[in-house]
């Protein structure tokens, strides 16, 4: 393959050949070869394909809601070409045994590349998770306990110490129970659809659950030499105490777009964890990933049905899909003016690939794997759930414009396309592997 004249994210025009499922040449005035596809790729943007650190497909235990092949393909259609799944699936992956299971269903279905996270509870068996071509350690619950995965301050320093030793990142999911505030959800709160209802999920989470854990979390990595990741920092407080560490963090789509102003558009659709923080909060989020203080942004897509999130607030669980529209929505703020691409691109792809070592991903080289998003900043199209390929039929951004890829290119090799004119979409087959093996 072929892409002739396009603009990269430093500014470059450049044409870009991909051989034997890497880049084989990033350079000016190529000519295309007898039986190479040629792609014209004049007046749009070539990006490298996102690493999302951060999602749940679901799979085993919950295909209801979503599969390795439709989380994978709505993956593919948002531009990501790397996935990392969390442990949290029935059975959780906190051994051998269900790592390979979960691995063997990835392989057969996903059309992306994967990671696998392995978990830590009580049950937990390090010695043969430690076995496995393991991703990292985590979505680690820490005090969390609303999660059938929660562990206590002794485990989780013991589970760091596993790692430490592995030298296996640890992503931690931060958030002090012990601060949470019961009297948010006293009472009558409403309706489904009301605000009342979304929002005292926001006020029983507190932001100052999630800063108190960040700060312990951050402490018990250094006593331990552990690389640790903070998953889905929403507040200005966590960040900032990330910046002042060795330890890096994430922050979502939902967390960066949405706050508590969109609790009575969304109602229990709205319940995710962390919550909708406010107004004031979610601006400084946002601040704080345009001027370089966030390391990642990751999705933590969540999906669940639509009959499982229209109930009421106590019963309605956590989470909102994201993997299909984070790279949409960030490039429709370079689109807008409030981030630049260089900034997009560093977040979802370069710093993912260099924060877990994912050295051949993440960026536009002659050498690199081929993860290539070919996009048009001048063609954005309106956010619909009936047009995403997740199992789970909504979107928290319903409405809201998108910059789509019209290419999406794991290894050299075509897994979707869009035509700009007619819409019409393509994919090609699951072929995604193990960016630890691979």
């Amino acid at each position: 393959m072929l892409i002739t004249g396009a603009e990269l994210a430093d500014g470059r025009v450049r044409d870009v050949r991909v051989r034997e499922g890497t880049i084989a040449a990033v350079d000016e005035g190529l000519d295309p070869v007898a039986g190479e596809r040629a792609v014209d790729a004049r007046g749009r943007h070539l990006l490298p394909g996102a690493i999302d650190v951060h999602v749940h497909f679901r799979e085993p235990g919950g295909s209801h809601k979503e599969t390795w092949g439709t989380g994978s393909r709505s993956a593919a259609a948002g531009g990501v070409t790397t996935v990392v799944d969390q442990p949290n699936t029935s059975p959780p992956t906190v051994d051998g045994a269900a790592f390979d299971a979960k691995e063997s269903m990835a392989a057969a279905a996903s059309y992306v590349d994967y990671g696998i996270n392995g978990g830590v509870t009580a049950d937990w068996d390090p010695e043969t998770l430690f076995g496995r071509p393991l991703f990292a350690l985590g979505e680690v619950f820490l005090a969390d306990s609303t999660g059938d995965m929660g562990i206590d301050v002794d485990l989780f320093e013991t589970a760091l110490a596993e790692a430490a030793e592995r030298d296996v990142p640890v992503t931690v999911h931060a958030e002090d129970a012990t601060l949470f505030d019961d009297a948010a959800l006293a009472g009558d709160l409403g309706g489904i659809g009301t605000a009342a209802t979304a929002d005292a999920w926001s006020a029983y989470r507190t932001a100052e659950a999630e800063a108190a854990a960040v700060e312990r979390a951050i402490a018990a990595g250094a006593e331990s030499a552990a690389r640790v990741h903070i998953a889905h920092t929403s507040t200005p407080e966590g960040i900032d105490a990330v910046a002042d560490s060795d330890a890096t963090c994430e922050v979502t789509p939902h967390h960066l777009f949405l706050s508590r102003e969109n609790t009575q558009r969304l109602g229990t659709f709205g319940r995710m964890n962390p919550p909708l923080r406010s107004e004031e909060r979610r601006s400084g989020v946002f601040e704080r990933l345009r001027d370089g203080d966030v390391d990642i942004v990751a999705t933590d897509h969540a999906p669940h049905t639509v009959a499982e999130k229209r109930q009421p607030l106590t019963d309605a669980p956590s989470g909102v899909p994201g993997v299909e529209t984070m790279y949409p929505l960030l490039l429709e703020s370079v689109r807008t003016g409030e981030l630049s691409i260089e900034r997009v691109r560093d977040v979802v792809a370069t710093n993912p690939a260099s924060v877990f070592g994912l050295d051949r991903k993440g960026r536009i080289e002659e050498g690199a794997d081929a993860d290539l998003v070919l996009v048009d900043l001048t063609n954005p199209r309106e956010i619909e759930a009936g047009a995403l390929h997740s199992r789970c039929g909504w979107t928290p951004f319903e409405g809201w414009q998108g910059v789509f890829p019209e290419l999406t290119v794991v290894r050299g090799e075509v897994t979707y396309e869009r035509d700009p004119v007619t819409g019409a979409e393509s994919f090609g087959e699951p072929a995604g592997k193990n960016v630890r093996s691979s």
